[in-house]
């Protein structure tokens, strides 16, 4: 599915997240323990670690961790070429279909960018 509206569909994702959440508080409130703690600061920043979520979500060719982390990687500062480079280990680690998922990160990235 290519993605056309990286605002809209996390939007779109985040009532549907809502719902589940509701369903199944216990499990979406660890979830987001697991979350914040992995991302916060440690031996690497918190921009290293949403570009590396982001290069996982590449490989795993999930287009809602490629709008969650291309957003949080702007927030934290990454840059265009950072997210390039990014999508270069991805494509490296993950082949052809890193290849065409990376050109949707970039897209995501870029929607929610002032880069």
């Amino acid at each position: 599915m290519a993605v056309s509206d990286w605002q809209s569909f996390i939007t779109q994702t985040d009532a549907r997240m809502g719902e589940v959440r509701a369903g199944i508080p216990g499990v979406a409130k660890g979830f987001h323990e697991l979350a914040r703690a992995a991302i916060g600061e440690g031996a690497l920043d918190s921009k290293t670690k949403e570009l590396i979520a982001l290069a996982i979500g590449i490989t795993a060719r999930c287009d809602g961790c490629l709008a969650y982390h291309a957003k949080a990687a702007a927030k934290y500062g990454a840059t265009r070429q950072e997210v390039m480079e990014t999508i270069g280990v991805a494509v490296y680690m993950g082949g052809g279909p890193s290849m065409i998922y990376g050109a949707e990160a970039l897209t995501a990235y870029d929607a929610f960018s002032s880069d």
